[in-house]
């Protein structure tokens, strides 16, 4: 395949040459906040993920697209990204669970791309000074470089609304009845959910009144993109809910938890995006392997009544909080992930026993 040739150029100038791929149409030029992610396998799953909206994801490994895509790895109804930058796509794809290949899906899609980038040498760049706003596309350099240094990050962004379920839905008919406050869920955490749980899925705007109406026994607070500082009003909405019913909370929903507690949150230098993170569990004294995506995490010591449950190895990071007095549990880690560490998958398990528990009190 012969492709046009297509720059990258990030905020501060810096500038790789590359082919295009995907959407990227010639002439067109596409922005997003680049970050890289270091997961060795899990592609599609990430350009799927609705908390990568607004982004542009490098991809750390060599080789993208070696195994093609499946509809089963499908982690949303759309992909929410702002487009992906590779080494290497390969022009084949291996494995018995194919229905297709990556390009195609790209192009379904409307994700553009860029390979042929040194991901290498972009990944040391974002670590040593941070995730950056980005432009890439098939003009001039110039137009580009200008398109990116106007280009802007997710600070203060309300993504949430942007992905959430614009229509409530039901998935699952296990006994118990969770309601799931959409801030751009996936859909692996839906499967974990509804293997014991009815789960009522609700757009991001729904408030706490609405919520209790629907007789939950326990309350699911969902990942998600952006700023949790943007989300005022979600966080009201929990704030109203705590302690109400059984509480869990992931990735955005841990911020979210935090901030609706009076705790803040602040953004990190790159962020933690892979499949191996290392985090402490506080109460147990073992270590989990996990999978992460965000760009925010809160603030240690800022959450009145909480405790720290959980801590990242690598940076100090807080991994976890819970809330005893009102039965609300919350993670910073996807304990979900597919394809991925299943270390932390006992959390759903825990969630169902909580509501069980508090349900027969």
């Amino acid at each position: 395949m012969i492709r046009p040739v297509a720059h990258l150029v990030l905020a501060d100038g810096t500038t790789f040459e590359g082919e295009a791929a995907g959407s990227l149409l010639e002439g067109a030029i596409t922005t997003g906040e680049a970050v890289f992610n270091t997961a060795l396998s899990g592609y599609q799953e990430v350009i799927t993920d609705p908390s990568y909206a607004g982004q542009v994801v490098a991809f750390t490994y060599p080789h993208i697209g070696n195994y093609g895509v499946t509809p089963l790895d499908d982690e949303s109804r759309s992909a929410f990204l702002s487009g992906i930058i590779v080494r290497d796509l390969p022009p084949l794809h291996s494995s018995w669970r194919a229905e297709g290949d990556l390009e195609s899906f790209l192009l379904a899609h409307g994700v553009p791309g860029i390979t042929g980038i040194d991901t290498r040498r972009l990944t040391r760049h974002l670590r040593q000074h941070g995730a950056l706003p980005c432009a890439m596309g098939t003009g001039s350099v110039e137009e580009i470089a200008d398109v990116a240094a106007a280009a802007t990050g997710t600070d203060g962004m309300d993504l949430a609304s942007v992905v959430s379920t614009p229509t409530a839905y039901s998935i699952g008919d296990g006994s118990l009845r969770v309601v799931c406050l959409d801030l751009g869920v996936k859909r692996t955490i839906l499967d974990y959910l509804s293997r014991f749980a009815t789960v009522e899925v609700v757009p991001s705007s729904t408030t706490a009144a609405e919520i209790l109406s629907l007789d939950p026994d326990g309350i699911f607070l969902s990942n998600g993109p952006g700023d949790p500082g943007a989300l005022d009003a979600v966080a009201s909405t929990v704030a109203d809910l705590v302690g109400t019913r059984p509480l869990l909370g992931i990735c955005l929903g841990h911020q979210v938890l935090a901030g609706a507690l009076g705790g803040e949150t602040y953004k990190l230098p790159f962020g933690h995006h892979g499949s191996n993170h290392p985090v402490k569990n506080l109460t147990t004294g073992q270590v989990e392997i996990t999978a992460q995506n965000h760009n925010y995490a809160v603030v240690e010591g800022t959450v009145p009544g909480a405790h720290v449950t959980h801590v990242n190895l690598n940076d100090g990071v807080i991994e976890g909080i819970a809330l005893a007095t009102a039965n609300a549990v919350s993670v910073q880690h996807h304990p979900e992930a597919g394809p991925g560490p299943h270390d932390a998958s006992y959390l759903f398990d825990d969630f169902a026993q909580r509501i069980a528990a508090a349900k027969g009190a």
